[in-house]
């Protein structure tokens, strides 16, 4: 697995990420600034940087105020808003003054964003990854590289499972008790029955359907069905999918729904920062999010869950032989050069990608800030970030025994795609639309737009 090939080279490498899963942000709402705004390239060229992520907007932005204030390269540090990216940079490039740096999500994005992508298989920032595997490549140019690894799953507080198992007749004695869906859901739905006792309104904290914050369902969890399809096909990508584990997808998604802090047809107004408010509190035992959640967890005001507390489980849905499944580990990161910006502004950009990834200044605020793992050679053993959950990714992504679950949402044909799943989630969770046929309008979803992006592409 090229997730194996990664860990075996460069596992010492790592610096350990806080950011939301490619999938959207944890919030919305355009924000734009850092160094000078670029009003034209100087002589030694400038940069537009357009970011992915709204919940480490202010990291980028202080990033590029300290490297304008050390070069006098005006940086610009433009966020889209949550699930809106792919508008924004439509938007944006139709510009004279065009981002210089862009984000694509995998080899979909690319396709969509190829006519915009400079070489960079001569360039020093590709010259620091570890696994050149991991690039985005066509013919023998490499356009896309990717410069963070992320990993999601199940968010438990130790404190309150330790609460648990406690109890007489507690259905586990431990979270090593727990290595498949009966086990979990036995041991979700009894603590249902004791949430009192455990002083919580529900194990799970809400399952957000707001608009913009599905993407944890419709993007994230999606994934394990999509995972095990495609590695009983041996496929890295399918045209048509089957959607042949739905009933492991729905598994886990009625256990959310079930036993949660609110009744299953309150999650359309919930978003995914009243999720984690809920976890912070102690008002629930369980969350599913990724590693960059720390960060919104420890930031809520009255938190109570402590760092030592704070641990990952894989997501289980009823596989079988899902023992011996780990967290899902991948990248929707890949950074770009535009080609169409001047070789001023080019040149700029590739400099600022290499002081961000490679200068000790830069590393810094890359594990400390950002809390990145980053695929580069030039991070050491000892920058490696504090936070919780990235210590918790990577003792996943140590155990050998355990098998990583790739990101293979990244093949998914749209946007549009994602946001039309999440739509019939809802009207599942709300009662008004039957399994079935949420079943039969995603695969068929799914292969109208394949078919478009195949359109497209020829």
């Amino acid at each position: 697995m090229k997730m194996k090939k990664f860990l075996a080279v460069c596992l010492s490498a790592l610096t350990v990420t806080g950011m939301l899963a490619g999938c959207g942000g944890a919030k919305g709402g355009d924000t734009s600034s850092a160094g000078a705004e670029k009003e034209g390239s100087s002589a030694e060229g400038s940069v537009y940087y357009l970011n992915f992520k709204p919940e480490i907007a202010d990291q980028w932005e202080e990033i590029a105020a300290k490297y304008t204030e050390e070069t006098g390269v005006p940086v610009k540090v433009k966020t889209a808003a949550s699930n809106q990216y792919e508008q924004t940079l439509k938007s944006e490039m139709a510009k004279s003054d065009a981002p210089t740096l862009f984000q694509i999500n995998g080899p979909v994005g690319y396709q969509s964003w190829k006519e915009y992508c400079a070489d960079l298989k001569d360039t020093e920032f590709y010259n620091m990854l570890v696994d050149k595997d991991l690039a985005i490549t066509e013919g023998d140019g490499v356009y896309g590289i990717p410069f963070a690894e992320e990993g999601y799953g199940i968010i438990y507080n130790k404190e309150i499972m330790d609460k648990y198992f406690a109890l007489p007749g507690a259905k586990a004695t431990s979270m090593d008790d727990i290595k498949n869906f009966d086990t979990l859901k036995a041991v979700v739905e009894d603590m249902t029955a004791h949430k009192a006792d455990l002083g919580i309104d529900g194990v799970f904290a809400s399952t957000s359907f707001a608009p913009g914050e599905d993407w944890r369902w419709q993007t994230h969890l999606m994934n394990l069905p999509i995972y095990y399809e495609y590695k009983d096909a041996d496929v890295k990508d399918e045209d048509e999918i089957s959607f042949k584990y739905n009933e492991n997808f729905k598994n886990i998604f009625d256990l959310y729904l079930n036993n949660s802090t609110v009744e299953p047809t309150m999650v359309g107004s919930k978003t995914v920062d009243d999720s984690m408010a809920e976890f912070a509190l102690g008002k629930a035992a369980m969350v599913q999010n990724g590693n960059w959640a720390w960060s919104q967890i420890s930031k809520v005001s009255g938190n109570v869950v402590k760092e030592e507390n704070v641990k990952f489980m894989p997501i289980y849905t009823g596989v079988e032989g899902e023992e011996t499944q780990g967290l899902c580990i991948g990248t929707e990161n890949y950074m770009c050069v535009n080609s169409n910006a001047s070789e001023a502004d080019q040149k700029a950009s590739l400099d600022f990608l290499k002081w961000v990834f490679s200068s000790d200044e830069g590393k810094e605020m890359v594990t400390n800030d950002l809390q990145f793992i980053t695929p580069f050679s030039t991070f050491g053993d000892d920058e490696i970030s504090s936070d919780p959950l990235a210590q918790e990714v990577v003792r996943y992504m140590k155990e050998d025994s355990l098998t990583t679950v790739p990101w293979n949402f990244t093949t998914f044909p749209s946007q549009t795609f994602k946001d039309d799943y999440g739509a019939s989630l809802l009207e599942y969770a709300n009662g008004n639309k039957k399994w079935d046929a949420v079943v039969s309008d995603t695969v068929n979803g799914h292969l109208k737009k394949k078919q478009q992006l195949s359109s497209h592409i020829t």
